[in-house]
């Protein structure tokens, strides 16, 4: 998707449009319960929104553990708009951003059904499948810097 623009944004500048990402995807498609997603850990975090035509499409957020490790947590596309690799590109764009940093380490919980996707981008599970919010998941790591 040529026209795809993904933009670092802090939750305050973009709180609507991740909400709204979020909410269609987690709450209405996946029956997550809003206060697990929104957790209060948005406003310190760091998050990547993907926009076409100034419609914003897909959201990940970035919470850093600590100095050196960054948790990427929420990954949305609407659901219109997969199928076009864009949730690989918002990682990507993560990835490249957290390269520059001195961030050393970057984990997720991935849904099961789409581990592939992280380990195609290098990331390796660690543990057993689990489940969070009512979804299997695995702990996945990626080593950036060391």
């Amino acid at each position: 998707m040529e026209n795809l623009k993904l933009t670092i944004v802090t939750y305050t500048k973009a709180q609507v449009s991740i909400q709204a990402i979020r909410y269609l995807v987690f709450q209405v498609e996946q029956k997550v319960d809003p206060a697990l997603d929104f957790d209060g850990l948005d406003p310190e975090s760091q998050h990547i929104l993907a926009s076409v035509d100034s419609q914003p499409i897909g959201t990940t957020r970035l919470r850093y553990l600590d100095e050196q490790t960054v948790k990427i947590e929420r990954l949305a596309v609407l659901p219109e708009f997969r199928g076009q690799k864009i949730g690989r590109r918002i990682m990507e764009a993560a990835l490249e951003f957290l390269t520059q940093s001195k961030v050393k380490t970057v984990q997720l919980h991935a849904q099961f059904y789409v581990k592939d996707l992280y380990q195609k981008l290098g990331f390796t599970q660690v543990g057993d499948v689990f489940e969070e919010a009512g979804i299997l998941h695995v702990k996945m790591k990626k080593k950036l810097h060391d």
